[in-house]
């Protein structure tokens, strides 16, 4: 038993080291850089339709992973100095932001703007912690579980081919309960399991475009279910529990359902 107890402590340090970046991420992060978007529907906003797709502010964690561990060091060399000049690399990058020492791609890193300096707002620990969890992050852990929005007419014909509901998602860029709802709710396996089962994702930023059909723009979020006709199911405000929001999804299938009866 004696013998297991380093094996056993060295994984709780990297179980903790890993809930502590990741919360970081949550607090210091994550209003600017989304977790994880498909490469596909990466390539599609930033090649072909020049960030208008998605708007996003910044780059991804999985690319901002990737491109560390591919472009910072040696990948080939020590693991323990490699890993030491990526967490510099990260440090450095976090105090003196600058885009000459970006490692995204040029036709990336061109949509977005130089982001502001951490110095003073975040702490070695926590800078340590923010790096750990980049470079150990794992894109394929969301691969087949994050959810896919969609323009409108293209998320239409997918509706009307697949007999899914269109889900109209309104937010605005510095909702602070739409950011909520998106690391609380829209991450949750359960609830993107059945969005992907039953639904097509519209997301459209207010302030940004107007809503399809001739909706009004109004309080965000808002969540109108929009059946493969066309025809407006229910508009629903406010930001929702997994729970709750599960239970209003599944009121929306039994809706769709009755109504082909």
């Amino acid at each position: 038993m004696r013998e297991g107890l380093p094996l056993l402590s060295i994984l709780l340090t990297t179980l903790l080291s890993a809930q502590e970046g990741k919360s970081v991420y949550e607090q210091k992060c994550a209003q600017c850089h989304p977790l994880y978007i498909p490469p596909a529907t990466l390539i599609e906003n930033f090649m072909e339709q020049n960030n208008t797709l998605l708007h996003l502010k910044a780059p991804t964690i999985s690319q901002i992973a990737f491109r560390l561990k591919t472009h910072i060091g040696d990948p080939q060399g020590d693991k323990e100095i490699y890993r030491m000049e990526v967490d510099s690399f990260v440090a450095d990058y976090l105090m003196n932001p600058d885009k000459s020492k970006s490692i995204c791609l040029p036709k990336v890193i061109r949509y977005f703007d130089t982001m502001p300096s951490l110095r003073g707002k975040i702490s070695v620990e926590e800078i340590e912690a923010v790096s750990a969890f980049l470079y150990d992050f794992k894109s394929e852990a969301y691969q087949h579980q994050k959810l896919q929005p969609l323009a409108y007419e293209k998320a239409l014909k997918v509706a009307q081919k697949e007999h899914k509901i269109i889900l109209i998602k309104l937010t605005r860029e510095h909702c602070h309960f739409c950011q909520k709802m998106d690391h609380e709710v829209f991450e949750d396996e359960e609830v993107i399991q059945q969005l992907n089962q039953d639904f097509v994702i519209v997301q459209i930023d207010i302030a940004k475009e107007s809503p399809p059909l001739g909706l009004k723009r109004g309080m965000t979020p808002t969540f109108i279910f929009v059946d493969e006709q066309e025809k407006i199911m229910a508009k629903i405000p406010g930001a929702w529990t997994k729970k709750d929001f599960l239970s209003i999804l599944n009121e929306a299938i039994t809706t769709q359902k009755g109504a082909k009866q």
